[in-house]
């Protein structure tokens, strides 16, 4: 990488200034218990993490037995060579985030992004500082950051510059901050330290007059026991004097360079814990607090609300997410409500609880064997088409679109309606998949007996799509030879679908099923009545084993219908619905 000394400077780009100065709607800020915009209206900001972009973490590339980036790359070069992995990164770079991927969050409703930063595309490593004490700048980190704000700011979008990995390592949990154990974290460090401040002063000094910067997140989910080791998440620490100072230090240097921007802290324990930490410092501040798989409940985060009430400062709900869209829209809809904005993780990764899905390439999975230790060594021209394919498939126009997921961030939160997932157009002779239910919350477009994981709560195991395909919703989708199939349906268990019958009339209706049992049973209602039919599905010797069920003598009237599909018994996977109409 081509590294050089920069002076302290701010950005001149006339095109960025150009696009910033056209577009401004003025700094955000605290005011009171909220953040508002320059006129001093309540902002609610709506946000995406560009997680797997700067700063790459096992998981997102099913790579979790590997772990920190470097160590992936350290796989990677170990197949290809220092040169192609240094190419393959650059692209990497220049290519999983682009303006297309910013536009098109735009239109799906957002207006925040969180990007978590690698520090060391903006700096050395402290190791590796050919001056001890010195700061070496690299250009790379701030012209992506550049690029990014420029893409905000067309789309009058906010920016929250994130320190996701810092210097050293700020935690115990590896990935998420790149970090290597073997090497001195960031709080062992007083190097680390000061480079992460100045850092800080760096970006603040380069972005003090861009009001398409939202805040600057300054550490991410410090993880770290300082008065008892033992405490490795920092989750009982009671003073958390380390974090308190360092975070000090850096409000310190930001404001000598920079008075307008919102500082957010974030506390101990993957930011939530905040003993020791308050009051504020600095009086355009924001709390962060981070929220993974526990109940949607006021008691969930009433605690920061007590600290929000006790500091008279704002909340951030500063990374969620990972979960089904029952979830999604359940805790969007608890914050909102209380005025508090929010930032989900993240974009795209490969997994369907997220807007962009990966795909994973041809012969990926012997890649992962080798990466993860189980598997042989692939050729140089094995790993080179795999690792091309995936440069490939990180691009927008080539990932897979989870609509279902930002239906559920957005419309669903503000409004309890389905509506078609595709068209279902009904003709003479019409087949559509069983995958292909309508969008909208669980009891209004389907009804399935788990929806959501609460992976963080005790004896809870629930888990949601249990297939892990296609939809994001609380409905059991996997994959098949030929597409995808519901399947683990419940006693109870119903979905609707909206469809548009081109010629009124009588239809007969036949399910695809298969089924290891004879115990299975479905009825239909149609616009909100029942249809007074169940029939019996057959045992088709298997659970991919698959025949037809016929309901007959099905009036259909011309234009929209509803049809709910009800398992009266369950025990069956259901693969599609063919419509034919009686002559």
């Amino acid at each position: 990488m081509a590294v050089k000394k920069l002076n302290h400077f701010k950005i001149t780009a006339a095109i960025i200034l150009a696009c910033l100065q056209a577009n401004a709607q003025g700094f955000l800020k605290a005011k009171g218990k909220v953040i508002a915009d320059e006129k001093g209206n309540t902002f609610i900001l709506r946000g995406m993490g560009l997680g797997g972009w700067m700063l790459q973490e096992g998981y997102m590339f099913r790579l979790s037995n590997v772990g920190q980036q470097y160590k992936i790359k350290a796989g990677i070069q170990s197949l290809i060579g220092p040169e192609k992995t240094a190419a393959f990164y650059n692209q990497w770079l220049a290519t999983e985030t682009r303006k297309v991927d910013i536009d098109s969050m735009a239109r799906w409703g957002f207006n925040s992004i969180r990007l978590p930063m690698h520090y060391a595309l903006y700096t050395l490593p402290v190791d590796q500082e050919p001056v001890t004490g010195q700061n070496t700048w690299l250009e790379k980190g701030f012209a992506l950051t550049d690029s990014l704000l420029k893409w905000c700011a067309a789309n009058k979008m906010y920016l929250i510059l994130d320190l996701h990995a810092c210097p050293g390592g700020e935690g115990n949990d590896l990935p998420i901050s790149d970090r290597d154990p073997s090497k001195p974290s960031l709080w062992q460090s007083e190097a680390n330290q000061q480079k992460m401040i100045a850092l800080w002063r760096k970006l603040a000094e380069r972005y003090a007059d861009q009001p398409y910067i939202g805040g600057y997140d300054i550490i991410n989910e410090p993880n770290w026991g300082f008065d008892d080791p033992k405490d490795i998440r920092g989750t009982n620490e009671k003073t958390n004097a380390p974090l308190k100072k360092l975070m000090m230090d850096i409000t310190k240097a930001i404001r000598e360079v920079d008075k307008k921007h919102i500082i957010i802290i974030e506390g101990n324990g993957f930011g939530n814990n905040y003993n020791g930490l308050l009051p504020t410092w600095d009086n355009n501040m924001v709390l962060s607090f981070h929220k993974y798989g526990n109940f949607n409940t006021q008691g969930a985060i009433q605690h920061f609300l007590d600290l929000s009430e006790q500091y008279n400062v704002p909340l951030w709900m500063g990374e969620s997410g990972e979960n089904s869209n029952t979830w999604f829209t359940e805790a969007i809809g608890l914050v909102e409500s209380r005025n508090i904005g929010w930032s989900w993780w993240q974009l795209k990764k490969m997994g369907i609880n997220n807007p962009l899905e990966i795909k994973q390439p041809a012969n990926y999975q012997k890649f992962l064997d080798y990466m993860g230790g189980k598997g042989e060594k692939p050729t140089q021209a094995e790993a080179n088409a795999i690792l091309d394919e995936l440069l490939h498939n990180i691009r927008l126009e080539n990932n897979v679109y989870h609509k279902d997921v930002t239906d559920a961030m957005f419309r669903q939160v503000h409004s309890a309606k389905a509506k078609p997932f595709k068209a279902n157009i009904i003709t003479a002779n019409t087949t559509i998949n069983a995958v292909d239910y309508d969008l909208g919350p669980q009891r209004v477009a389907y009804y399935d007996k788990d929806t959501s994981s609460y992976q963080y709560t005790p004896d809870v195991k629930t888990q949601g799509n249990r297939g892990h395909a296609y939809r994001n919703d609380g409905v059991d989708i996997e994959r098949d030879a030929d597409g995808y199939h519901i399947f683990s349906i419940e006693d109870g268990e119903w979905l609707q679908y909206t469809v548009n019958v081109k010629k009124a009339g009588t239809y007969t209706l036949k399910f695809s099923i298969a089924s290891g049992s004879d115990a299975g049973k479905l009825s239909l209602a149609k616009n909100g009545t029942s249809a007074g039919k169940v029939i019996a599905l057959p045992n088709t010797g298997g659970d991919q084993s698959w025949q037809t069920a016929e309901l007959k003598d099905i009036h259909l009237k011309a234009g929209t219908n509803a049809l709910k599909i009800t398992a009266e018994t369950g025990g069956f996977n259901l693969k599609s619905i063919q419509f034919l109409q009686d002559k």
